[in-house]
């Protein structure tokens, strides 16, 4: 899979909503309700992970999550990450 260029991230990232460009990945924290309605969300990301074979690196705090996308194979960001985190984002 190839790396987007910066000109291509600049556009994929406009169509996410509350996500961050940090270095070479995405980032975006979620807050939830309490601990149970944070596992519950993910659990459902592990579910669409999955299904993507693209797995996010995921920080869970009690009602907080925060997910970062990188394609590490390739080496920086990719359609996958943005593919997932617009899937992400309609849980």
């Amino acid at each position: 899979m190839k790396v987007l260029t910066d000109p291509e991230i600049s556009d994929a990232m406009k169509k996410l909503k509350g996500w961050n460009l940090i270095g070479k990945e995405i980032r975006k924290t979620y807050v939830h309700k309490d601990f149970v309605h944070a596992v519950g969300f993910v659990n459902s990301v592990a579910l669409l992970a999955e299904r993507a074979n693209h797995h996010p690196d995921i920080d869970l705090r009690w009602n907080t999550v925060t997910l970062s996308l990188s394609t590490h194979s390739a080496g920086g960001l990719t359609e996958k990450d943005f593919k997932l985190a617009a899937e992400i984002d309609e849980l």
